[in-house]
């Protein structure tokens, strides 16, 4: 009786009496659900991260996966952790502008690692450019934003087949779900969650995935860079995030259509188009080869307007005439998003590396949203184009939507290039009495002063 007395009082670690809500904390419950493992602290792990993470891993088909707290998150991390002082990372040279810096000027000056940018496509040149202490190839499945597409399998067998094997880290962002990378040898898979998968562009996150190996790596207590340096997820966010994944594959099927559409549609004007969906892309037969079907060529496309002047006027009046879609740097959206790369996404770079990237300051990068028709968005896309280019970027008027303020001025709400008052009856019938005729005005001020006259509330006025 008095050893049975003694069991109870001290029982032994694989014994189960205490309440099940303790047992977290005395690592019998815990992420590697083994002893010693538990949910400790929320900056290393949480459970709402650990299912995201599944769900992630199962979409990417790796053993494992981890959200963190942005996409640069995910790319510094997966780095930082293959590499060390003195090694070498070759790196295409056609990238988002925040990688593009971290591996230019971050990891050099601050980490002593060195990276050597080439044509991703030149696989002489990849291979060239490797050296005995090169630990990472890197891409971008599809480049950002001129839409180069990376020979996975080929790059793979570059970065496995040495003496001093590196691993193949690929940036799949653009292509979620249409392009499994790790099934073409890639051995890291890195996303910002922010864009097609969030589909929102109201969260900020990005994700790491990979073999269970690499990512107890990146929490190794000692020199775990998602261990030591932080970049967690909010676990609220990853509860939305979850919420949104099963209706991904609809929205990639449909951005993917309705920029197919607006290429073929472009292209049948004559407008100078970049899209891997387009047979006469340089990598349309090596993205086609690599696609699961269903998803299409993804939802992103490039226009080349020739010059900023253009540029600007297109997405002016594609934003503040027809509602087209929005000006800003994002994408995967609902809504369709355009923006100057050279200025926006890209402007890390200096004008040499724009041009062996072959971004021109004309690029307009357009992720295609899925709102209204495609009808409608159709004809939208097709006049503002015609337009701007009827009148090269520099149209003879600019019409402006005013409001009337609660003391009497009017404050301008947004203006577009426009072709007079002709072409905005709306502005013609509502400015100034109707019985008068509005002389077109040379300068903002005679168009707020015109506007004065309107009834309260939103007019459009056409101003020189």
């Amino acid at each position: 009786m008095a050893e049975s007395i003694r069991a109870l009082k001290s029982p032994q670690p694989s014994q189960c009496l205490m309440p099940r809500r303790c047992r977290t904390f005395s690592g019998q419950k815990g992420p590697e659900k083994q002893q010693g493992g538990c949910y400790l602290y929320g900056r290393s792990f949480s459970p709402t991260l650990t299912t995201l993470g599944r769900q992630l891993a199962a979409l990417e088909d790796t053993q494992a996966a981890y959200p963190v707290s942005s996409g640069m998150a995910a790319i510094s991390s997966s780095v930082l952790a293959l590499c060390n002082t003195g090694d070498h990372v070759v790196c295409s040279n056609c990238v988002y502008g925040g990688t593009f810096a971290f591996m230019k000027s971050y990891l050099p000056q601050k980490c002593g690692i060195n990276v050597t940018f080439v044509d991703i496509t030149d696989l002489e040149a990849v291979l060239a450019a490797f050296r005995d202490n090169t630990k990472v190839l890197y891409t971008e499945v599809l480049s950002n934003p001129t839409l180069v597409v990376a020979d996975l399998p080929a790059l793979a067998e570059v970065a496995h087949n040495r003496q001093n094997p590196a691993s193949l880290v690929v940036d799949n962002t653009f292509t979620p779900l249409a392009v499994t990378p790790v099934h073409w040898g890639a051995d890291v898979v890195v996303h910002s969650l922010t864009k097609f998968i969030s589909g929102a562009s109201d969260i900020i996150g990005g994700a790491v995935c990979g073999s269970k190996d690499f990512l107890d790596q990146l929490f190794n207590l000692h020199t775990g860079p998602i261990m030591l340096q932080g970049p967690t997820m909010d676990p609220r966010t990853a509860a939305e995030l979850q919420l949104r994944l099963p209706h991904l594959p609809l929205r990639v099927a449909e951005h993917s259509k309705r920029a197919a559409a607006m290429a073929d549609m472009l292209v049948n004007l004559g407008a100078k188009v970049v899209y891997p969906g387009l047979p006469n892309h340089q990598g349309h037969g090596v993205l086609k080869r690599l696609l699961n079907p269903g998803y299409g060529y993804g939802g992103l496309l490039g226009l080349d307007m020739g010059n900023p002047v253009k540029a600007e006027a297109l997405m002016e009046r594609l934003q503040n005439k027809h509602s087209f879609g929005l000006m800003a740097v994002s994408l995967g959206y609902a809504d369709t998003l355009m923006s100057l790369s050279a200025a926006s996404t890209s402007s890390e770079l200096s004008d040499a590396d724009k041009a062996k990237a072959d971004i021109s300051d004309g690029y307009v990068r357009m992720s295609i949203g899925i709102t209204g028709t495609l009808d409608q968005r159709l004809a939208q896309l097709r006049e503002a184009y015609l337009f701007v280019t009827a009148c090269d970027g520099v149209p003879p008027y600019r019409a402006t939507k005013v409001q009337r303020q609660a003391n009497g001025l009017m404050m301008e709400l947004l203006s577009w290039p426009s072709a007079g008052p002709e072409e905005e009856p709306t502005a013609a019938d509502c400015t100034t009495p109707r019985h008068s005729n509005l002389a077109a005005p040379t300068a903002a001020a005679a168009v707020f002063a015109a506007a004065a006259q309107a009834d309260p509330g939103c007019r459009m006025v056409v101003g020189a």
